[in-house]
């Protein structure tokens, strides 16, 4: 027995007003609007913000393929779709609602125009301050508001395609609000637009080309590929889960030292180097989450630390995967399933903890020749008590200064031990934390055109070498190039008198 009902729809005014809180940006809401261009096929998409103090407006024009009449009622209208429904297989949507949550979202107003190649324009509206007069029907309105008509011009020349207008923008121009800020908008939002569409439009034939008020928007790779600093990447891994294939690929930065200032700038993406750490997830190649550990951890959830900022997980899932992931209607947030999680905390423990040596040493370690393991000054002892470090003996300047120290060499033992005993551990953590990168050391601060005081110890060590030690020349050099930190400054060592034998040596 099903019992009695009876209907109970919502007020239009009311719900459309409820939905306007489900808390997309600026940047996010227009994100939602250009997936629809692109399902749509555009190979061309414009976005534009016009000031006008209180009567700005922002627009998308594309070039898809447009929508009839009867498709463009079926895309304004809430629900229309089920989220359970299949999908194409390059749908960048899912729920039926991005495009009017996410506007309504920033405006009062939606107005969005359509014309199929060889067809005539349609357009429909929602007005909330019109609805909120009304009888609380879900009332679309025909052709734009009074006043409005010359902003859906642009789309009067083009073939087929779509323009997207919202005006009355109570959630963007507030009180103060002045055209600084509208354009301080429209540069954040085409850095976001270029983080989150960056797969999309990079290459010599893009999926689309995207512009803000003209200009072409530049993609931003969180994984800076092919560049000569790079340190590591792993090869693509894959697993088949029940809603399709997943595909990851980790990545480690390069160190601040290694860009230049632009290099760094940049890569360090909108929020900061901090924030943009973790996993990146893409859905048909649009980046959903920029960031984050995704809830995964050995025991205890990861945090954003500066250790593992260094850290870029790619991670692809097929668009079937929406409910497994539970990919919410803003496209913002996604939870791994149980079957996946160990599987990807693997990875990312290996991820980021190469990402730690990174961040630590400034680089990892380049080999010396013939792929020799780097002298380390400083080696790491872990304990059932937690981490020691201890000054490294074998070193080939620690070793010197005992070696000749004789006798003295208990002395010159003490004087290490008070030094690793004194090491400021906390007050480097401390530092490291506050200025968000690691303390300079008196090598890192020397110019690079001329580092005097890398070349003053290069000297009496590769002289210690080859007059006390006896060693030839070329050994020395050899030595030297898998020695910490002169492995660092290639050149430097390439002019030693016995850097030709040894190159001659490495390379037969």
């Amino acid at each position: 027995m099903t019992g009695k009902t009876r209907p109970a729809p919502p007020k239009a005014g009311a719900m459309l007003e409820a939905l306007r809180g489900l808390g997309y940006s600026t940047a996010s809401a227009l994100a939602d609007v250009i997936d629809n261009s692109v399902s749509a096929g555009a190979s061309k998409v414009g976005v534009s913000f016009d000031w006008d103090g209180k009567a700005s407006r922002v627009s998308v024009l594309d070039d898809g393929r447009g929508m009839t009449d009867a498709e463009l009622e079926t895309a304004m209208t809430l629900g229309a779709r089920s989220p359970l429904e299949e999908r194409a297989a390059d749908d960048l949507g899912r729920f039926g609602m991005g495009l009017k949550t996410a506007s309504l979202s920033q405006c009062r107003r939606l107005t969005v125009a359509s014309r199929r190649e060889g067809g005539a324009i349609s357009c429909l509206r929602w007005d909330l301050d019109a609805l909120a007069l009304s009888d609380g029907g879900w009332n679309l309105y025909e052709g734009p508001a009074e006043g409005s008509e010359e902003f859906l011009a642009p789309l009067t020349p083009v073939r087929s395609g779509t323009l997207v207008l919202w005006e009355k923008l109570d959630r963007i121009v507030t009180s103060g609000y002045d055209v600084d800020h509208f354009g301080d908008l429209a540069d954040d939002v085409e850095l976001r637009m270029g983080m989150v569409f960056h797969r999309l439009l990079e290459g010599n034939a893009p999926v689309f080309r995207l512009y803000l008020n003209g200009k072409q928007v530049r993609p931003w790779d969180p994984f800076m590929t092919g560049h000569p600093a790079k340190p590591w990447h792993s090869p693509v891994a894959r697993t088949t889960t029940p809603s399709g294939a997943i595909e990851v690929q980790c990545h480690v930065l390069p160190h601040k030292d290694r860009l230049s200032d632009d290099e760094f700038k940049r890569a360090g993406g909108p929020e900061g180097w901090t924030s943009h750490q973790g996993f990146y997830v893409y859905r048909n190649r649009r980046l959903l989450l920029a960031g984050g550990w995704l809830g995964l951890g050995q025991g205890r959830t990861w945090n954003r630390e500066e250790s593992h900022r260094l850290a870029r997980i790619r991670l692809d899932i097929p668009n079937t995967a929406d409910a497994e992931w539970k990919i919410d209607v803003k496209k913002s947030t996604a939870r791994p399933p149980v079957l996946v999680k160990v599987w990807l905390t693997k990875l990312a423990e290996d991820t980021r903890e190469r990402a730690r040596r990174v961040f630590a040493f400034r680089s990892t370690p380049t080999p010396g020749p013939g792929g020799v393991r780097v002298e380390q000054a400083w080696r790491v002892e872990r304990l059932k008590e937690g981490v020691r470090y201890r000054i490294d003996e074998a070193h080939p300047a620690v070793a010197a200064v005992i070696e000749v120290a004789g006798e003295r060499s208990a002395l010159v033992r003490a004087m290490l031990r008070v030094v690793e005993e004194t090491v400021p551990v906390q007050r480097i953590w401390l530092d490291t934390a506050e200025n968000r990168d690691t303390p300079k050391t008196g090598f890192s601060g020397d110019s690079p055109e001329a580092p005097e005081g890398v070349q003053k110890v290069l000297l009496t060590l590769y002289r210690d070498m080859t007059g006390r030690r006896s060693m030839s020349p070329e050994s020395a050099v050899r030595t030297l190039l898998a020695t910490d930190p002169f492995q660092n400054y290639p050149a430097l060592v390439a002019s030693l008198p016995g850097a030709n034998a040894a190159a001659e040596g490495s390379s037969k």
